[in-house]
């Protein structure tokens, strides 16, 4: 080797490791749920993006939207309504993309005739306490004139859980029925201890849409990370729902270190496929529904136009060509 390409060597070498050096790193919240495995795999990808990605997993969205007003976060994965009570608590954010639509199950013990929600009155209903799974829930009862609470006295006992406590509630017969996540409700049912009733689509928020938040000063001050952000996050979903064989390995094998079996999370997939887009008016109905059931009990509502910013999705989609 000569003394001159030695020096090459050398040079591109330093070069090589000043420009990880440089890589900007974006604080990304996230959540152990099926549909939210897209999300996770941005931080695998990132470095190809010229970002690193530092993933803190929380138990829900808002100890997301909590960790996001601490100042510790530079992104979040949350469903709408975390989002939505988190910015009319506060929290400096903006919603710039929809990640994952569904994700919702109205399970009920299959030793019991439940099937409708009708049939919910005198039962016990498991719930995880300010999740879309609740909002979703209270509209349901609601539509179906039926009263809820925790406490005796209304036409549906309400049990405020989280997710995996919930399965075990459900299996141990604590409760006849939940409103479930995913894969969680799959596994429940793929496992014989519960039984679907319905998919609760069927308000006007329809599918639910999961939110990817940004803070205010990331999405400001911090432009060209942020764009490289949306432009990976594009790149992880679009590479999610062209290989489901890829994202069924990272997810059971990443995520859940195989604790769920193929079949949960296909079928946890099939009732929350990945996906990109949101929209402003999607974001203000479920506003307006959270008033309406008193889930988050928001002093003042945001309202959906002045923190919904698409811009940064819709550039990094026309640069990677997805539609």
């Amino acid at each position: 080797m000569t003394k001159a390409f030695g020096k090459t060597l050398v040079a591109l070498f330093l070069l090589a490791a000043a420009g990880v050096r440089a890589q900007e790193v974006v604080r990304l919240g996230n959540l152990k749920l099926a549909h939210f495995g897209a999300v996770s795999y941005i931080k695998e990808i990132a470095p190809g993006c010229g970002i690193r990605v530092e993933e803190r997993v929380f138990a829900k969205g808002l100890d997301v939207m909590q960790a996001i007003i601490a100042g510790e976060l530079d992104v979040g994965a949350t469903a709408s309504e975390a989002a939505i009570s988190g910015r009319a608590g506060g929290a400096p954010i903006y919603i710039v993309a929809g990640f994952a639509k569904g994700g919702a199950r109205l399970v009920g013990r299959p030793d019991l005739p439940l099937k409708s929600v009708a049939d919910l009155k005198g039962r016990r209903v498991g719930v995880t306490r300010g999740a879309i799974q609740e909002v979703l829930l209270q509209a349901e009862l609601q539509r179906a004139g039926l009263t809820a609470s925790e406490y005796p006295g209304k036409d549906v006992r309400l049990l405020f859980l989280s997710y995996p406590d919930l399965n075990g509630a459900l299996l141990g017969k604590e409760i006849d029925a939940m409103m479930q996540s995913e894969p969680q409700s799959s596994q429940a049912i793929n496992k014989g201890f519960g039984r679907e009733i319905m998919k609760p689509y069927g308000t006007p928020i329809g599918a639910p849409v999961r939110t990817m938040v940004m803070t205010e000063a990331f999405y400001g001050k911090r432009r060209p990370a942020a764009d490289k952000f949306m432009r990976c996050f594009v790149q992880a979903t679009r590479s999610f729902i062209e290989n489901p064989a890829q994202a069924e390995k990272y997810v059971r094998e990443n995520l859940f270190k195989n604790q769920i079996s193929g079949q949960d999370f296909r079928d946890a997939i099939g009732n929350s496929p990945y996906s990109y887009d949101i929209t402003p008016e999607h974001i203000q109905v479920t506003t307006d529904i959270m008033v309406r059931t008193g889930v988050g009990r928001m002093a003042r509502p945001p309202l959906a136009k002045d923190w919904v910013r698409l811009d940064l999705l819709d550039a990094a989609k026309r640069s990677l060509h997805v539609q």
